[in-house]
């Protein structure tokens, strides 16, 4: 079954690592990452930039709007996502476990659902 890890990371924590200690976390996540795609239970990853970067639209009574930033007024932000196959949600924790981030936010592991079930379904 496939899980994303969807990465939040709150700045002032990131901000407040000692230096060069990001860019050590880094690395490990990076080689770690590596050596999950070659076994493939990492089937694929991407990092954000800054939610300051990020634009948000809604649609409501027929007006669309353009917002800046995200949304939701929060402390941690998207930063994230690995794409994983994992044998179960434990396995998928455990595997979510492994990366460091949780220590400068959190990572919320969720289900991917099986699109083509929905397809199915919806007749189309």
């Amino acid at each position: 079954m496939q899980y994303l890890l969807l990465i939040y990371t709150d700045e002032a924590l990131i901000d407040g690592l000692a230096e060069g200690e990001y860019d050590t976390m880094m690395r490990g996540c990076l080689e770690h990452a590596d050596a999950l795609q070659a076994q493939g239970t990492l089937l694929g990853f991407q990092q954000l930039e800054p939610a300051s970067a990020a634009r948000t639209l809604r649609t409501r009574g027929g007006r669309t709007q353009v917002f800046d930033g995200p949304f939701a007024e929060t402390k941690e932000m998207l930063a994230g996502f690995n794409l994983i196959e994992a044998d179960s949600e434990e396995d998928a924790l455990r595997i979510a476990r492994e990366f460091p981030w949780a220590r400068t936010g959190s990572i919320e592991v969720r289900p991917v659902r099986d699109v083509a079930k929905v397809r199915a379904r919806v007749g189309a």
